[in-house]
């Protein structure tokens, strides 16, 4: 009795102590990336599956001790049945410490990456349905507002796009001039991107931001390869990609003098007879990291700025103004600083386009809130701005005279600057304004979009990132999209990939999260106020950009 005593002792103890309320776990935090928790679920799996072999072995155990003291009952009579109630409750207790720790597990864990859509009780209680109780402002204020603040203020978008391009220009040939065919990147010409093309710009000053694509001197070439094109890659380089360098069809850079044995009268042309160095040598030390046939977006960054830096002495006299660089871990980030102390910023992005399509892999987005992190120097993002282009041109086409579509996202983009410089920078950024929209065009009929529609079309946006803020989850617009028609030209490893969430990073990082819900519900109460506050008069910050600077 004694013995069952202390059995019974020692496992409500044992769950005493792993009782979650009592006592709670110390490392209660959640990992940084999905990986980790993909690891510690399996871990977790492991040791319950070696628990419930061991509980399975105890209650053998304990079948086997039952059967036992059963028959020592029947010899020993009430002194039996007294042991036999002890195992018993022996065998309760240890159910009850199960019964616990599944719970613990359930309810502490953290949540695995297939459901984003937990966590609702951490969005703030405005009431239900926040938007339903907000009233924006009639479609005759937001008219007045865009037109007066916003449009007034974009003006001069023409002129600042004619300006940039035309000394961008310049700067580009400059660069060709000095480049060597044989071992330096061949630079083709800009490609505009971004709200400044696609007219929906709102920030000042207006940036343009233009691709710059490179590709290697002959015969070396790049070879992408895409997280879906069947390799396995983390969560997190989901939309990434690698670019490998090779020469013409193989997959091993070198010279053929390399591999092909040179008769006695034969020279190579690019190496002469007894040098061992490969044309593409120096080019891999430009672009590579080491001891890797990858391209590695720093090595890209010091390569571009050089050879920017390299361009602009040669042609600086032929300008009235000063160029410097704006930010110096972007690789093109500029800033045209005129005699006056005004100055224009524009990007320069260094990309490589994959394959024969219109995607671009780009090595450094423009500073600012943003949905992509690459996880390694080697990882590429993949940029999808020349079909996002297009499409909302093909749209603006289709719509109705004066469609208030890019009014909407003006708007909205706006308002999401203005909250961003009160209370700081959070998750949401312009692109994902952009998603919400694009999904819009596509779910609504075209003579939804009217002038006259304005507020509901507004209201609409809004509601749409509302519930995607709720549930965590906002797809991609082009990868894995099927409702993207065919005549987009998307190559089919996109059309056929896995959609792709652009608020993952909400799943994993709380803290993230809940400042940017909380940003995201004070902007809509601010929205109202704002808009009246800037409908009757312009603020400061919105005069007019500098005259065109004169070129010597």
């Amino acid at each position: 009795m004694a013995l069952g005593l202390f059995r019974v002792c020692l496992v409500v103890v044992t769950a005493i102590i792993n009782h979650p309320l009592l006592f709670p776990r110390e490392n209660t935090t959640v990992p940084e990336n999905e990986e980790g928790i993909i690891r510690q679920m399996q871990a977790r799996q492991e040791e319950l599956q070696l628990e419930q072999l061991r509980l399975e072995e105890e209650v053998a155990r304990l079948a086997a001790e039952k059967e036992a003291l059963e028959e020592a009952a029947e010899e020993a009579g009430p002194q039996g049945e007294a042991h036999a109630s002890w195992d018993l409750w022996s065998t309760l207790c240890m159910i009850l410490f199960l019964m616990i720790e599944v719970w613990r597990q359930d309810h502490q864990d953290a949540p695995s990456p297939e459901c984003p859509g937990g966590d609702e009780d951490e969005l703030p209680a405005l009431g239900g349905a926040p938007l339903q109780g907000l009233t924006l402002p009639d479609k005759a204020t937001l008219g007045r507002f865009h037109e007066r603040c916003i449009r007034g203020a974009t003006a001069d978008a023409a002129r600042t796009r004619e300006f940039v391009e035309g000394f961008v220009d310049d700067l580009l040939e400059a660069l060709r001039s000095l480049c060597n065919r044989d071992t330096d990147m061949e630079v083709e010409d800009f490609i505009g991107v971004g709200s400044m093309y696609e007219n929906w710009q709102v920030d000042r000053p207006l940036v343009c931001d233009l691709f710059v694509p490179f590709v290697p001197p002959e015969p070396y070439r790049f070879r992408a390869e895409l997280w879906c094109s069947g390799r396995s890659v983390p969560l997190d380089c989901q939309g990434f990609g690698q670019i490998k360098v090779v020469q013409g069809d193989d997959d091993t850079p070198g010279c053929i003098c390399d591999k092909t044995k040179l008769g006695e009268d034969m020279l190579c042309l690019l190496h002469g007879k007894n040098s061992l160095v490969r044309p593409g040598a120096k080019m891999e030390d430009l672009l590579c990291a080491k001891t890797s046939p990858y391209v590695d977006t720093m090595q890209v960054m010091k390569w571009f700025q050089t050879a920017l830096t390299r361009a602009w002495h040669r042609i600086a006299r032929k300008y009235d103004f000063d160029l410097a660089f704006g930010q110096l871990d972007m690789p093109g980030s500029l800033k045209i600083k005129f005699r006056s102390g005004k100055f224009m910023p524009f990007n320069l992005i260094p990309v490589i386009q994959c394959e024969d399509s219109d995607l671009y892999f780009v090595s450094h987005l423009p500073k600012g809130p943003s949905p992509w992190s690459p996880a390694s120097s080697m990882d590429w993002l993949l940029s999808f701005a020349v079909y996002e282009r297009h499409f909302l041109r093909v749209m603006s086409k289709a719509l109705p005279e004066g469609a208030c579509h890019l009014s909407c996202l003006q708007i909205a983009s706006f308002l999401l600057s203005k909250q961003s410089r009160l209370t700081g920078p959070s998750g949401l950024c312009s692109y994902h304004l952009k998603t919400v929209l694009l999904h819009l065009l596509l779910a609504r009929q075209a003579a939804d979009w009217t002038a006259g529609q304005l507020d509901m079309r507004l209201h609409d946006l809004l509601r749409f990132l509302e519930k995607s803020l709720q549930e965590k989850k906002l797809h991609h617009f082009f990868i894995g999209n099927r409702r993207v028609p065919e005549v987009a030209g998307l190559p089919e490893a996109i059309r056929r990939a896995e959609p792709l969430n652009l608020f993952r990073p909400f799943i994993l990082q709380r803290g993230l999260y809940r400042k940017t819900v909380d940003s995201f519900y004070e902007m809509l109460k601010n929205a109202p106020a704002l808009i009246s506050e800037y409908s009757l008069h312009l603020p400061s910050d919105h005069t007019s950009l500098p005259p065109k600077a004169a070129v010597l």
